[in-house]
């Protein structure tokens, strides 16, 4: 299908803010934060008002990666969680998870008017729901979860959605913002508190000891005491978190609605590969901007259609369920589902004394990054919260985690051996039409090629620089994806998103196509 891919994020079209210049040379500092997400900003920001030297590294712009391209809700009822986490880790973990979770929520609220931000900040409740009656007992037990974990849950029948629901769980006193905005405000204040900040400064080295070093691309340096590593996928192996780690896209559709019809609230399904719908101020009066997600998939794999065809049946939804509806943004954010459930939010692996992780929010970055900075900075300041252990990455809990490790090792494997096997991708070169991209086996090397519009091929390595699964095309992106662990690359072989942190191999081929030049 040939696809139209409009404006992309709608929080991506508020102003950037100044540009921060790339690290040159060695600079030393006491705490160094790779990313520049919503997790690594609240955890320089936190320091860096705590009076602790920071320096902050952004491969690109800050809050421009997945933080830019989130719903940006922020709210405590994670789907259905808390009957999960309590029958895993506990009474006590579920409480924990609570707490941590709506402080997150509160924290937001309190630094903006602090600080003056205006995020578009809107107290509203959150709802769980479902249309299928048989699934009205898990949310049953959901809301009996939530409110013996201390959040104020409560189970309906009914919302104010604009369609009959069989259950919901409500949880009051949650809220939705613009991500940028506040993130930008945040990073305003950490300059202005004395803490530094890189972009277009990739970091692909780490060295532990005391001090740290971290290393970029261009072989600058930045030697600390302590270093946090909040890159959404770790770009550090020595952990194996990807072992425990299983990345997910999902689809965002937007478009302006009359505010009558704004059903005031957040709202979340699992039904049909989930369905996520808030509001946002359009700032015309009497239009509210509707933003739908769902559609989740993991990158690389096509196994319910192209990503063009997923976004036709997320519109269809949003337009079924919402009446009229003119669609003028499309967009897609990618998070790391952890095999219990749980982030990983502390130390990067069992030996680390200095360094930090903060990652696997499941889909719930804006409190899980908000509570993983409050949370590192205290660390780092040598205080552990209560919920400490709860996030720690190095707990392991082998009834629930091993076999959940051993599927996602399974797909990779599957992904690792079988995308190589010969007849699974294009014939030739010439089978790549416009717009289109393929694997392409050329003398024994495997390609991955995109023809753009005007006919010019585009031709990478096939292999991911991570650990050497073989990439997929996006054709609603126009990217290459890793079926494994989730790194993306633009059709020259640029990173977008890691864990990977070195480019694709350009790679020359004849163009075999009839009336090629």
């Amino acid at each position: 299908m040939v696809f139209d891919p409009l404006s992309g994020s709608l929080w991506m079209e508020y102003a950037p803010g100044p540009a921060r210049p790339a690290l040159e040379g060695s600079v030393e500092t006491e705490v160094a934060v790779v990313g520049g997400g919503i997790a690594g900003l609240c955890t320089a920001w936190e320091l860096a008002r705590a009076g602790h030297p920071v320096v902050l590294l952004e491969a690109d712009r800050i809050a421009t990666g997945v933080t830019g391209h989130t719903t940006a809700k922020l709210s405590a009822l994670h789907g259905q969680v808390y009957a999960d986490v309590k029958s895993v880790h506990g009474a006590r973990a579920a409480r924990l998870y609570a707490h941590s979770q709506q402080l997150a929520v509160e924290r937001v609220a309190e630094v903006s008017e602090e600080l003056g931000i205006d995020c578009d900040l809107e107290r509203l409740p959150a709802y769980t729901y479902t249309e299928d009656p048989g699934q009205t007992d898990g949310l049953r037990a959901e809301a009996d979860a939530a409110l013996e974990a201390g959040l104020p849950a409560s189970y309906l029948t009914t919302t104010s959605l604009p369609f009959p629901v069989a259950g919901a769980v409500r949880l009051e006193g949650q809220a939705q913002f613009h991500p940028r905005k506040y993130l930008l405000g945040l990073a305003a204040d950490l300059e202005r508190l004395g803490g530094r900040i890189y972009e277009r400064t990739r970091v692909t080295r780490l060295k532990e000891g005391t001090p740290c070093e971290v290393t970029t691309e261009r072989g600058d340096t930045v030697v600390a005491r302590h270093v946090v590593v909040a890159t959404h996928y770790p770009v550090f192996d020595r952990a194996l978190l990807f072992t425990r780690l299983e990345p997910k896209r999902e689809l965002v559709v937007a478009g302006p609605i009359p505010a009558d019809r704004d059903p005031g609230g957040m709202f979340l399904t699992p039904d049909g590969g989930t369905r996520s719908v808030r509001t946002a101020p359009t700032g015309e009066e009497g239009r509210r901007m509707l933003i739908v997600t769902g559609e989740k998939f993991t990158p690389g794999t096509s196994e319910e259609g192209e990503v063009g065809e997923r976004y036709a049946r997320l519109e269809e939804w949003a337009r079924e369920r919402f009446g009229p509806l003119e669609i003028t943004h499309r967009w897609a954010t990618q998070d790391n589902w952890t095999t219990d459930r749980v982030p990983y939010v502390g130390r990067l692996h069992a030996g680390a004394r200095h360094v930090y992780v903060a990652t696997g929010f499941a889909g719930w970055g804006m409190s899980g990054g908000v509570m993983a900075g409050s949370l590192l900075a205290a660390r780092i300041r040598g205080r552990d919260p209560a919920w400490t252990s709860l996030y720690d990455p190095v707990r392991l809990r082998p009834l629930r985690e091993v076999p959940a490790m051993l599927r996602l090792q399974a797909q990779v494997a599957k992904h690792f051996v079988g995308d190589r096997t010969p007849g699974a991708y294009a014939d030739s070169v010439a089978d790549v039409g416009p717009g289109q991209g393929s694997v392409v086996r050329v003398g024994g090397r495997l390609l991955a090629v995109h023809r753009d519009e005007a006919g010019a091929l585009h031709a990478v390595s096939a292999r991911c620089t991570h650990l050497g699964c073989v990439v997929h095309f996006n054709d609603a992106e126009t990217a290459w994806e890793c079926p494994c662990h989730g790194s993306r690359f633009d059709v020259e072989g640029r990173v977008v998103e890691g864990p990977a942190t070195r480019p694709l191999d350009r790679e020359d081929v004849e163009d075999t196509r009839d009336g090629a030049d």
